[in-house]
């Protein structure tokens, strides 16, 4: 009894000597800027979301969130590095489905894993791709560019945001189902693929609506299918892949915030708290409808089941696909 009686008070005194730690952990951050990595150049729909709550909780904590822009690896470079970093809320990724879904199944060597080595806060939004073409190519729907392509097998080529990303993976599923021969030439991310389109020096790629939409609404680039599994209402006119002849056809684009594991739990719940709350906001709201994002901000355990989930669905895509990168 007496020894039970003493590891009750050393527990209790434990967690005594704790809470006032979590508490001003929680309280006193962030008391110094703040880094927010997006695994991708400047320009594409992560850096646009990242931005734009990056902008709204510097505002909130009165110290700067710095975007840090670190393409390479389909999301891998920036992960890995956000992984190394100290756990103490500092350093945050907005992670994508290529970097936290993706790259697990796909690269044997990858050097992190999207859960183990990282703590899920929150998830920013939802975002249907959008398969485009050039003004050039011959074809105003899906159908019409799949019986082009068989009429002239490996003379078109798309253009991926790097190798193993959702845009890449999402292409090589079309063009098993459709039968097609299309070249792939990967860039590395979602500005440098749409300039390369816009310049004419690719036919095709899938992308993230919202760094889309503005050409497609100026004419340079042409939407023929959205893979979401209704429409969007920022393309209402534009078929889903579904209805263009691959039914079940379902592959959107997410992204969201992650730190390093062993982040404590009150910082988590802070930046999970405030940035839910930003996403409330009208004009943040206005703002991403307009972009095509759909906001969620799920709670930190709501976001890594939904992760564990999209590991395991894009796992399959990877097998189905015969996708490789090492």
């Amino acid at each position: 009894m007496v020894q039970a009686n003493r590891r009750k008070f050393i527990a209790g005194a434990a967690l005594t000597a704790a809470f006032p730690y979590l508490a001003n952990a929680q309280a006193d951050y962030p008391s110094r800027s703040v880094r927010m990595v997006v695994p991708f150049p400047p320009g594409g729909s992560t850096d646009i979301a990242g931005r734009l709550i990056a902008e709204r909780l510097s505002t909130l904590w009165k110290q700067s969130v710095v975007v840090d822009n670190r393409a390479g690896g389909g999301g891998s470079v920036g992960a890995e590095l956000v992984a190394r970093a100290p756990a103490d809320g500092y350093t945050m990724i907005m992670g994508v489905t290529g970097s936290h879904a993706i790259n697990i199944s796909l690269n044997s060597k990858l050097k992190y894993h999207p859960l183990r080595d990282f703590d899920a806060v929150t998830q920013v939004g939802t975002l249907p791709n959008v398969l485009v073409a050039h003004p050039s190519v011959q074809a105003n729907t899906l159908q019409e560019l799949i019986a082009l392509a068989k009429r002239e097998p490996g003379k078109l080529n798309y253009a991926s945001l790097g190798n193993g990303t959702a845009a890449h993976l999402t292409l090589e599923m079309f063009k098993s189902l459709a039968g097609i021969n299309l070249v792939h030439v990967p860039y590395p991310g979602s500005g440098p693929a749409i300039n390369a389109m816009l310049a004419g020096d690719v036919h095709l790629m899938i992308d993230g609506l919202p760094s889309s939409l503005p050409h497609i609404t100026a004419g340079k680039m042409r939407a023929l299918a959205v893979t979401s599994v209704a429409r969007s209402s920022a393309l209402p006119n534009t078929p889903t892949m579904a209805e263009s002849g691959f039914p079940g056809f379902s592959a959107d684009a997410w992204n969201g915030l992650f730190v390093p594991k062993g982040t404590p739990q009150p910082i988590i719940e802070k930046i999970h708290t405030e940035v839910a709350a930003i996403l409330k906001v009208p004009a943040v709201q206005e703002r991403f409808a307009a972009l095509g994002l759909n906001p969620i901000g799920s709670t930190p355990a709501e976001y890594t089941a939904y992760v564990q989930a999209e590991i395991d669905k894009w796992g399959r895509f990877v097998r189905v696909s015969g996708a490789k990168v090492d």
